[in-house]
C-alpha cells in the first residue's frame, strides 16, 4: 500500500533520542515539523510482535491514535550470526533497564566467544512503519551487513554502532561520519523505499 504523506507533522514514535535524531535527518528535506513521542508525553507500548515490521507497526499506530498525527515509528535489531542472530528482535532488552549498551555489547562478545564460532558476520535491520490516525499503515525493512569487532571502536552513533564494521570499510559505525552513515545505513535503505511510496510529492523545504 502507498499514501501521499500531506500532512505537516509527524509524530517519532520512540523515546530513543538517538534513534529520533536520525529519523529526524532523514525527513529534514521535507516541509515537516518532527516531533517525538516524548516530547508529547506518549506512553511507550508494549512491543510483542512476532518480527521487526510488527513491533515497529504497534508503535507507530498507537503513536498516531493518541495523538491524532500521522507517526512514523522504526523498529531496529543488531544481528550475529555465530549466536543464532541474537540479540535481534531483543537488541534493547540486552542493555538493561537502563538502556546500558556498553553492558549489551559486552554481554554480545561473551555470547559470542562462549559459542566458540569463528563467524565475525552480522547486519542491523531496521524496519520502518508509518501509520496514520485512520488506521493506514505503510512499513518497509532494510538491511546493512558486517563484521562483529571487538574491541568497541568510536563514540558516534549510538547502540551497537561501535561494534559493528560494514562490509568494505575499515571503520565502524561509531567511528564514521555521521552523515555517511545516514547514507547507507539499514535505516536508510528502509526510508529510501518509504520515501518511493508516500513522499514522492510531499512538499519539501524552500
Amino acid at each position: 500500500m502507498t499514501r501521499t504523506f500531506t500532512e505537516d507533522r509527524l509524530v517519532v514514535a520512540s523515546h530513543n533520542k538517538g534513534k529520533v535524531r536520525e529519523i529526524a535527518a532523514l525527513m529534514s528535506p521535507y516541509a515537516i515539523d518532527v516531533i517525538s513521542a516524548a516530547d508529547i508525553n506518549l506512553p511507550e507500548p508494549e512491543e510483542d510482535g512476532e518480527n521487526y515490521i510488527a513491533n515497529a507497526t504497534i508503535k507507530a499506530r498507537a503513536a498516531a491514535i493518541a495523538s491524532g498525527l500521522p507517526a512514523l515509528s522504526d523498529d531496529s535489531g543488531f544481528e550475529v550470526m555465530a549466536i543464532n542472530r541474537d540479540p535481534g528482535l531483543y537488541s534493547a532488552r540486552w542493555a538493561g533497564p537502563d538502556k546500558d549498551f556498553s553492558l549489551a555489547m559486552a554481554k554480545v562478545y561473551a555470547a559470542v566467544e562462549a559459542s566458540g564460532s569463528n563467524d565475525r558476520n552480522c547486519r542491523f535491520v531496521c524496519a520502518l512503519a508509518l501509520c496514520w490516525p485512520d488506521g493506514v499503515c505503510v512499513t518497509t525493512e532494510g538491511y546493512v551487513d558486517g563484521q562483529f569487532i571487538w574491541p568497541p571502536r568510536g563514540d558516534k552513533g549510538f547502540g551497537y554502532d561501535p561494534v559493528f564494521q560494514p562490509n568494505g570499510y575499515d571503520q565502524s559505525f561509531g567511528e564514521v561520519d555521521q552523515d555517511w552513515k545516514h547514507s547507507v545505513s539499514h535505516r536508510a535503505k528502509a526510508f529510501e523505499q518509504l520515501i518511493a511510496q508516500c513522499f514522492q510529492n510531499t512538499k519539501r523545504r524552500g
